[in-house]
């Protein structure tokens, strides 16, 4: 019988240790309101430095399509149209999703 107490108070005492971190944890739990509104705020002010990346790639992307294009010019090729129109409207493209889709958040 002796041996069964000892393992009785070590689960009574596992026990009370449990409750009593349940019981602590409660008191600090916090509003999950706070959390969303921080990652609200966090997001927002990347979005900005998101839109100049955007740009920035854009241009990049822009000044190669335009090399290409001349390129393909110079060399008198046939479908120089389409790619001067592929490159422009993907030029269209990166600068109205980055405007819309400020406008559409409020930023």
């Amino acid at each position: 019988m002796e041996k069964w107490n000892g393992k009785t108070k070590k689960v009574k005492a596992i026990v009370a240790v449990v409750l009593l971190l349940v019981a602590a944890t409660g008191t600090y739990a916090q509003d999950g309101n706070a959390g969303i509104e921080e990652a609200n705020q966090q997001v927002r002010s990347y979005f900005d430095s998101g839109t100049n990346l955007m740009y920035a790639i854009g241009s990049i992307v822009g000044l190669i399509g335009a090399v290409k294009v001349y390129q393909k010019w110079n060399g008198g090729d046939q479908d120089t149209s389409k790619v001067a129109a592929a490159w422009f409207g993907s030029c269209i493209f990166l600068v109205v999703v980055a405007t819309i889709i400020k406008s559409f958040f409020g930023m």
